[in-house]
Formats: structure tokens, C-alpha cells, sequence
């Protein structure tokens, strides 16, 4: 079983900037591929940025060249830089993490959230 904890969210002004990060803990081999995901109200659930246990990256069109997606392997932790943050940024921010038991199965996880909210 894998825990995935997020911390960084909360209420941030137009054109600031948040950091993001989510440790993976529990009993696994290895993480392969890490990403954020993203759940405004009433929209459905959309990949923000990803980023492989290599360091290989892709990012969401609405947020390139404005969020940075980031890891450190050593901790099992991804981190998301988001700048020049906008009202249409306000969502829950999810953690998500592939991760492959010691018996070299892949299972996927989820973190539980967290609250991003741009406004003035």
C-alpha cells in the first residue's frame, strides 16, 4: 500500500505563486511516473503536468511555460512550482504516482487533495 500526501495549497492573488509537493510513503519497489491532476467545480478531473521517474515532463497547454514539474527520486516526492497563478487555476490539486510493489506489479495511487484558490 502507497500514501501520497500533499501540502502547499491554500489562497494565493493573481500573478502569485504556490508550490505544491506530495511524498509517497508505504510499502512499494519503486515510483515510476508522478503527476498532478486537477478538479475545478463542476469540470472533470484534468492532467496538469507529469513527469516520469527519468525526469521526462509534460505539461497541459493552459499551464506551460507557467508551472514547473519536479522530483526528487532520493525522497519520493514531486513538487509542482506554479507561477503567474490566475482565477481559472482555482481547483483541487491531486497527486498521482505509479507505483510497482515488490512483487513488480504497477498499481496507481491518489493523494487526497488540495485546496488551490486564486483570488483578490
Amino acid at each position: 500500500q502507497v500514501q501520497l500526501v500533499e501540502s502547499g495549497g491554500g489562497l494565493v492573488q493573481p500573478g502569485g505563486s504556490l508550490r505544491l509537493s506530495c511524498v509517497a510513503s508505504g510499502d512499494f519497489f519503486r515510483i515510476n511516473a508522478m503527476a498532478w491532476y486537477r478538479q475545478a467545480p463542476g469540470k472533470q478531473r484534468e492532467l496538469v503536468a507529469a513527469i516520469t521517474s527519468g525526469g521526462g515532463t509534460n505539461y497541459a497547454d493552459s499551464v506551460k511555460g507557467r508551472f514547473t514539474i519536479s522530483r526528487d527520486n532520493a525522497k519520493n516526492t514531486v513538487y509542482l512550482q506554479m507561477n503567474s497563478l490566475a482565477p481559472e487555476d482555482t481547483a483541487v490539486y491531486y497527486c498521482n504516482a505509479a507505483a510497482v510493489s515488490r512483487w513488480r506489479n504497477e498499481y496507481d495511487y491518489w493523494g487526497q487533495g488540495t485546496q488551490v484558490t486564486v483570488s483578490s
